[in-house]
């Protein structure tokens, strides 16, 4: 458009006349030689300003064009700020939560790790205070079973000891008894052995004679004892050989009920039969 207008007003300069119909090339008009002189400046002067005018628009465009272009920079770097400023906030934003979420796990771990170290401290603590209860329980319980055990000990010694020496009076009371009762039963058989010989005195022939010899199972032979020797032996221990000789003392009767009665009583659950010890004595002494 703009080469349009500049044809056109160089085609009015040519020819003076402006008529916008009429083609320039199709009329050209002959001037005389000072006239085209002036008109070439004329036209060159129209072209220089025409070429000023466009390079004047070209730098207005360019300018415009520039200033759009910084414009439209400045706007796009804006939008490139603000979107880089949006990001940064969101990342910041996520950082932080990244970071608080990051610190509340580190805490709830610490705490947790803490609520089990109390939790190991508690139950370390029971378990301690029980062991060190069953252990005092358990050395009391020994306590009192060793001073039960001493006190069975000591009853049980001290009782076998009363009991040694309740069985060692009882022996010796059975030993005294013993001896008591040899005595009076040996004055008891002298006694009588005396008063039989005095009162029926039994003298034959058949003393001195000895018996027949009795062979035992060893093939040796054995002199039997002498008839007076042994007959006061049997009636002092039946009691019954001379009671019923008419005429003759009554003999005592040996007391020993009652030491055997009190020998029974001393050693309660056992009895002791004191049998008659015949001595060769007395039965030597009656014979001869």
């Amino acid at each position: 458009m703009t080469d349009n207008r500049m044809t056109d007003r160089v085609a009015v300069m040519l020819n003076g006349t402006t008529t916008p119909d009429a083609s320039p090339r199709e009329h050209p008009l002959v001037t005389p030689n000072g006239a085209g002189q002036n008109q070439a400046l004329q036209v060159l002067t129209m072209a220089q300003r025409t070429a000023e005018e466009h390079v004047s628009t070209a730098h207005r465009q360019a300018d415009k064009i520039r200033a759009d272009a910084a414009a439209a920079a400045e706007q796009i770097a804006r939008d490139a700020e603000a979107h880089a400023q949006s990001v940064r906030r969101e990342a910041d934003k996520v950082l932080a939560e990244a970071r608080a979420a990051a610190e509340q796990a580190a805490r709830e771990a610490q705490a947790q790790v803490q609520k089990a170290q109390r939790d190991a401290e508690k139950i370390l603590s029971e378990a301690r205070a029980e062991a060190e209860a069953t252990a005092a329980k358990a050395e009391q319980n020994a306590a009192e079973l060793e001073l039960q055990a001493q006190r069975r000990y000591d009853d049980v010694v001290g009782s076998l000891g009363a009991k040694r020496e309740a069985l060692q009076q009882q022996i010796e009371a059975l030993e005294r008894f013993d001896r008591e009762y040899r005595g009076r039963l040996t004055a008891f058989m002298q006694g009588q052995l005396r008063a039989l010989w005095v009162d029926q005195p039994q003298v034959t022939g058949e003393l001195d004679q000895p018996g027949p010899e009795s062979p035992d199972r060893s093939g040796s032979t054995e002199q039997p004892k002498s008839v007076a020797a042994t007959a006061p032996v049997r009636a002092t221990a039946g009691v019954s050989a001379t009671a019923a000789t008419p005429g003759q003392r009554r003999r005592p009767e040996p007391a020993d009920s009652e030491p055997v009665a009190a020998a029974a009583a001393a050693v309660p659950g056992q009895r002791r039969r004191a049998e008659p010890a015949t001595d060769s004595g007395p039965v030597t002494a009656a014979t001869g």
